[in-house]
C-alpha cells in the first residue's frame, strides 16, 4: 500500500507498507514504511549499468574529438606565441631600430643585442641573438617593441637535435620573418584592437 502524505505545504512523504525507514525532511525526521522487496532492477542498479553501457557505445561509435596531429593541424589563436622572428618593412629594410627594449624586458635574459649607428644617424643591429633554450615565451619582447620588429610567429614545430640549433642569430630570425610574414601580419592585424 503506497500513498503520499502531505506534512507541510510543499513537503510530501511517500509511504509504503511494512518496514519503517526514517527519512530527514528539512529539520525533522519522519518515518516512511518501505517494502522488503523493491524493484530488483532498481535495487541491483541494473538500469544504471545498462545506461552506462549505452553511453559508452554511443561515444565509441561517434566521431572522435581528437585531431590526427601530424597529418591534420588545429586552428591557432592570433595571439599564439611560437618561434621568434624579426620582421622587415615592405621595402626590405629590417624593422629593428636597436632600442634594446626587448633585451631589457626579457625576464629570462635570452636576448642579446649589439648595435651601431649608420651614416644617416639611425641605429641598426649588428648582432641580434636569442637563446631559445632560455626563452619562456612570455611575449614581453613583442609587447615592448615599438616597431613590431620582434614577434612570436605561428610556427611551433622546430625541434632540433643539438643545442646550437636553438641559438638563433639575426639571419635566422630574419629568415623566419620572411617565411611567416603573411601569417604574422594577419595575426597582428587581427589582434590590433587589443594592443
Amino acid at each position: 500500500m503506497t500513498f503520499l502524505k502531505t506534512i507541510q505545504p510543499g513537503l510530501q512523504l511517500l509511504q509504503i507498507s511494512t518496514k519503517i525507514l526514517y527519512v530527514p525532511v528539512r529539520t525533522k525526521y519522519f518515518s516512511i514504511a518501505a517494502t522488503p522487496v523493491q524493484n530488483y532492477t532498481q535495487r541491483a542498479f541494473l538500469l544504471e549499468i545498462v545506461r552506462g553501457i549505452g553511453i559508452t557505445l554511443a561515444h565509441s561509435l561517434s566521431e572522435p574529438a581528437t585531431i590526427n596531429y601530424p597529418f591534420e593541424k588545429g586552428p591557432l589563436s592570433p595571439r599564439f606565441r611560437g618561434e621568434h622572428a624579426l620582421r622587415r618593412y615592405p621595402s626590405g629594410e629590417e624593422r629593428c631600430i636597436a632600442c634594446k627594449l626587448c633585451e631589457a624586458i626579457c625576464p629570462a635574459q635570452a636576448i642579446t643585442i649589439e648595435a651601431e649607428e649608420r651614416a644617416d644617424g639611425s641605429r641598426r643591429t649588428t648582432r641580434y641573438d636569442i637563446d631559445m633554450t632560455k626563452c619562456i615565451y612570455c611575449g614581453f619582447c613583442q609587447e615592448a617593441c615599438p616597431v613590431d620588429a620582434i614577434v612570436e610567429g605561428p610556427n611551433f614545430e622546430y625541434s632540433t637535435e643539438t643545442h646550437e640549433e636553438l641559438l638563433y642569430n639575426k639571419e635566422k630570425l630574419l629568415n623566419n620573418g620572411d617565411r611567416w610574414e603573411s601569417e604574422i601580419a594577419s595575426n597582428i592585424h587581427a589582434d590590433y584592437l587589443y594592443r
